[in-house]
């Protein structure tokens, strides 16, 4: 069977479960053939179908997001490797590395709390030269995955990724003081109706933060004046629905606040300040 043929067939079949299906069937195949979506379209649809493409099409119509079965992410102009053991980087959270690299324009110190697979932090070292940062994580899977993308691109030797939790006491113990930090917390609700590709399939630890979803930012956001520079930023990503209750929180650590909207005009970033707050 001919890549054309093959397409069309898994756009057909992937109609059931993807709202995107024949994009998916073109990475997919794209994957399976080692190119790139463009090339493929440009000069593979005459090929004949690769062989490990009937797995790569189970494993989608079985909900598997893409990202994991591709094993990579493009994120903020660049590629990140992404298993399991990460949440996928979404555009939505670029708000974070935009409103973070207008908020503090020549950080020399960033943390990253919750680095995953590094995607706030590195994209804003890649972005810097002459910044230095350390992402720290409770998952050691996380952890090596973040090392990974950190020596794809060409970061390493200015980002260290620490074994940290900020649930626990002593988590700040020689991280010194930062002239940006960054924050993409767990922040869905414990019950919240999630897409199956997301439920299933992403790491919970790094999704849900009680009924509320907001018992990460109630035990981070309090301990983060004592981790700021003079003059430093807190730059904290949130859930469309939860710009009043984080400012609330930020504002009686006494933080000011400011929001950053994302692509689909929702609110995504806080930019906390010290000084200004309740």
């Amino acid at each position: 069977m001919q890549v054309s043929q093959a397409i069309r067939e898994a756009t057909e079949r992937l109609a059931k479960t993807s709202d995107t299906a024949r994009l998916d069937a073109e990475l997919l195949m794209a994957h399976a053939l080692r190119v790139s979506r463009s090339d493929l379209l440009l000069r593979h649809m005459g090929d004949v179908v690769p062989e490990g493409f009937a797995n790569l099409l189970t494993r989608r119509e079985a909900c598997e997001p893409i990202a994991y079965i591709t094993g990579t992410q493009e994120f903020y102009g660049r590629r990140f490797v992404v298993t399991e053991e990460v949440l996928i980087p979404r555009s939505d959270s670029e708000t974070v590395v935009e409103a973070a690299l207008a908020a503090a324009s020549s950080p020399k110190r960033v943390l990253d709390c919750g680095v995953g697979s590094g995607a706030l932090l590195l994209s804003v070292l890649a972005e810097r030269p002459l910044a230095e940062g350390i992402g720290i994580d409770r998952s050691l899977g996380a952890m090596a995955i973040a090392s990974q993308n950190a020596a794809r691109l060409g970061v390493a030797d200015r980002a260290r990724i620490l074994h940290r939790d900020w649930h626990e006491a002593g988590w700040t113990e020689e991280l010194g003081r930062f002239d940006l930090i960054l924050a993409n917390p767990p922040y869905v609700e414990s019950e919240a109706a999630l897409d199956r590709s997301v439920r299933e399939f992403e790491p919970a630890g790094a999704l849900f933060a009680g009924p509320d979803g907001l018992d990460d930012y109630r035990a981070l956001i309090p301990q983060l004046p004592d981790l700021l520079a003079e003059g430093g930023i807190v730059v904290l990503e949130i859930g469309a629905m939860q710009e009043v209750p984080v400012t609330v929180l930020a504002q009686n650590t006494g933080f000011s606040v400011s929001c950053h909207n994302d692509l689909g005009g929702r609110p995504r970033a806080l930019v906390l300040r010290l000084g200004l707050g309740k």
